[in-house]
């Protein structure tokens, strides 16, 4: 309490310092050394989250390549361990996913063939390593199983057959059930829930109901060694949930399961490629002894009220809960936070794919209003981190195009618009509020790679690479898997980035595009590796 009390009143008497002093940036090129086990090998789940944290100067280890989770295999989690109790000797902190060290990955927590035993038994190792290795902290962040929304939902393989077979039953079924129990359901809804309990085949429902039980039994072990001190801080996330189904469902359950432990310790929310950044956060903030302030404000409309497709709950009270778990605290003003966190969301609580024909340049309802909004924070002196999560899956035009209409790309300190509104809200959290110890060409080179990605590439690149990767004879329209074709994905795919980078993008004079280049880590287009 003393710590809290005397940061607000440091808020209040201290200018905000708009970059990093002498004696900081000297203390920053030897920060210590951080173990980090990603999710997989995903660029924005791995590399990407290490670069945010090697900015500042940290050491950030991690695994062979071999030990970690690609799409098509699981890694390896015997390894993983042995790895993680090697390297823990002087380390500052762990931060390690749950997901990888029980099952392999985020895709073989889905489609694994455990037993219970092993996985019990893989929980405990969380036990005997902090037992051997009591003065290192662990983050841990894991994940609640997804339900899947269609047969097709992200790709075939990423579950079992019966599950992709009994898709849509079974998410009626869960959302049905959740609502049920929540009390909200009518007498339509009802039975509409004892006709899917009939109809659903037994067998899928069996497989179904035993492999989330074995992952909810997981979770609750997990949250139970969190009470007892094992984990510094554990962070929970439902993958691609909604408000009504099963994913929401254990997540009420979860967080009823861990309500004495403090949130300061664990937090329960939506998402799950964002968690190893808020943890990474956590983590430094923890290792510096500091709780960055946060002010956050957002678009006109439903704005924090809004449910985004993915999301289980408002966006608001996530993100409230995601700024505790990164180690940061709200401030009821600009003037006196550490950072301005402006969050875009569309007027009409919608979320649309950026993919789609509706996401043009442009501007809607809101656009303009949250323009100048920003435009203000930042003419004011205010260090502003912009949350694009109007669309998913990828940048609004209409804002991008305003914001470099306007000369504030490069003015801002951080963005985000990648994937699901909590993927977005949650990386740029974890990235906006460690900005504040970074130079400002650290801050630049972190802001265009997200430019790149999620501007460029998602909600404008990925459909004319699409297009033109469909006739090649390399590629599978069946599976959607590059395979023979991706060599021509990268050359075309970097030549199309260059070009629209060229148009959009004012970058600053210390930064070329000359090297810029693309590939596909998981034989897919929807993911990108970006290197310049």
């Amino acid at each position: 309490m003393k710590k809290i009390i005397m940061l607000l009143a440091l808020a209040v008497c201290l200018p905000i310092i708009s970059g990093i002093t002498a004696a900081e940036a000297a203390a920053a090129s030897d920060s210590g050394k951080i173990l980090f086990v990603p999710l997989d090998n995903r660029p924005i789940t791995d590399k990407e989250t290490r670069q945010v944290a090697e900015k500042l100067g940290y050491d950030v280890v991690v695994p062979p390549e071999s030990l970690l989770g690609t799409r098509e295999q699981p890694g390896d989690p015997d390894g993983l361990w042995q790895w993680l109790d090697k390297n823990a000797p002087g380390a500052k902190a762990a931060v390690v996913s749950t997901d990888a060290m029980l099952y392999g990955s985020l895709v073989a927590s889905r489609n694994h063939e455990l037993t219970k035993n092993t996985i019990n038994e893989r929980v405990e190792h969380f036990r005997s390593f902090h037992e051997k290795h009591p003065g290192l902290p662990i983050y841990g962040f894991g994940t609640i199983l997804r339900t899947l929304l269609s047969a097709t939902h992200s790709g075939n393989g990423m579950e079992p057959a019966i599950y992709q077979q009994n898709a849509v039953l079974l998410r009626d079924y869960s959302a049905l059930r959740d609502k049920v129990e929540m009390g909200q359901a009518t007498k339509k809804e009802k039975k509409e829930l004892e006709r899917l309990t009939r109809e659903i085949r037994p067998e899928a429902m069996e497989e179904w109901t035993h492999r989330h039980g074995l992952n909810f039994d997981a979770n609750k072990a997990l949250i139970d060694l969190t009470g007892q001190g094992v984990f510094t801080f554990f962070f929970l996330g439902g993958d691609d949930s909604a408000l009504y189904s099963q994913t929401h469902y254990e997540t009420r359950h979860l967080r009823e399961h861990g309500k004495n432990i403090g949130k300061t310790k664990l937090q329960i929310t939506s998402g799950a490629d964002e968690l190893a950044m808020v943890m990474m956060c956590r983590a430094i903030c923890d290792d510096r002894m500091d709780i960055p302030f946060i002010y956050t404000v957002y678009n006109e409309g439903k704005g924090r009220t809004t449910i985004p497709k993915y999301c289980n709950e408002e966006i608001g009270i996530d993100v409230d809960n995601t700024i505790v778990a990164a180690g940061g605290m709200q401030v009821p003003s600009p003037a006196r936070a550490e950072l301005v966190m402006a969050i875009n969301t569309d007027a009409d609580g919608r979320t649309v794919d950026a993919n789609g024909p509706d996401n043009t340049i442009k501007p809607r309802k809101g656009t303009m209003y949250f323009v100048n909004m920003v435009k203000d924070l930042v003419d004011k002196g205010y260090p502003v981190a912009v949350a694009d999560i109007a669309y998913g899956n990828g940048a609004d035009n209409a804002l991008m195009d305003q914001l470099h209409k306007e000369n504030l790309q490069f003015k801002l300190r951080a963005y985000g618009g990648w994937n699901t509104a909590t993927n977005t809200t949650g990386f740029l959290i974890g990235t906006g509020l460690l900005t504040k110890w970074m130079d400002k060409q650290a801050r630049e080179e972190l802001m265009l790679i997200r430019y790149l990605d999620e501007w460029c590439y998602q909600a404008n690149v990925r459909q004319q690479l699409g297009a033109a990767v469909w006739m090649h004879p390399g590629y599978s329209q069946s599976t959607g898997n590059l395979d023979g074709a991706r060599d021509f994905a990268s050359q075309q795919g970097t030549e199309l980035m260059k070009e629209f980078a060229r148009k959009n993008i004012n970058l600053p004079a210390n930064i070329s595009l000359k090297n810029l280049r693309i590939s596909h880590p998981w034989n897919r287009l929807f993911e990108c590796d970006i290197a310049f």
